[in-house]
């Protein structure tokens, strides 16, 4: 994996990043152009059926309030994938680490491949494999509403694929990791390619990604995520006006979650 940062979150009562302290260090999303548009709000209030739910509430946030109109159809689901998709598939993933799946987890779940995947949860369903069987339960239910945003639309004009850099923010803040449990915050910092030689900004977020396991010695599962999804502030397009004023697209269920 390959460095990218973005912000961070508050601080658990123990003085861990995952509690209601507030956002930190959100500067080194900075260096992406990109701003921060939600907060992390604690590990007690991850979302257990899936990313913080930044699909269908724009700028990243979500709302209690009753939907004033009808809700709008479900997306379908993506397209299977043909010879010449780009999405990431790695391979040799030691899955007695933590820190190896959660990275894995991150590049798979924002590796977008937009001429087959509806919106960002096709992605989130590929990622499965590291899930816990009740979250990938909870992950393959979900169906996203209509709309996966102005930037899913900017790179589906490009019929774009997304790639990432992960970094692991290491700076030990998190609670340390038990038997059963283990946490780590993720800076992602995405580029997106068009088919037709479009270049552009991909998927900016840090995510907090909870993971658990049976006893030591066996594999870990991604088990919760939130994330703080970040906004472009200047174009990075080669070629495309429009990309100055996309707001990100969320990335799930799990947050791109309920």
């Amino acid at each position: 994996m390959h460095s990218a940062r973005g912000g961070r979150g508050g601080r658990d009562e123990r003085g861990g990043p995952y509690g209601a302290g507030g956002v930190g260090r959100l500067s080194r999303v900075g260096r992406a152009g990109a701003v921060v548009l939600a907060t992390v709000t604690g590990v007690a209030v991850l979302a257990a059926c899936g990313l913080e739910d930044h699909r269908e509430t724009a700028g990243g946030g979500t709302s209690s309030a009753e939907p004033s109109i009808a809700p709008k159809a479900p997306l379908p689901s993506g397209k299977p994938l043909g010879s010449d998709a780009h999405v990431p598939s790695p391979t040799g993933v030691d899955e007695t680490d933590a820190t190896a799946v959660a990275q894995a987890w991150v590049e798979v779940a924002y590796g977008y491949d937009t001429k087959y995947d509806s919106s960002p949860h096709d992605a989130v369903l590929r990622s499965a494999r590291w899930f816990t069987a009740a979250k990938a339960k909870a992950e393959r239910s979900y169906r996203p509403a209509s709309g996966a945003g102005e930037q899913w639309n900017s790179w589906a004009a490009h019929r774009a694929w997304t790639t990432v850099d992960v970094e692991l923010d290491d700076d030990g803040d998190a609670p340390s990791d038990s038997a059963r449990d283990a946490y780590r915050a993720l800076f992602v910092d995405g580029k997106a390619y068009g088919r037709d030689g479009w270049t552009g900004t991909g998927p900016q977020a840090t995510v907090y990604v909870k993971l658990v396991r049976p006893g030591k010695g066996e594999p870990w599962r991604v088990d919760e995520v939130r994330t703080v999804e970040a906004a472009v502030s200047a174009p990075e397009s080669t070629s495309d006006p429009a990309a100055s004023s996309a707001t990100p697209p969320s990335p799930s269920p799990s947050a791109r979650p309920e």
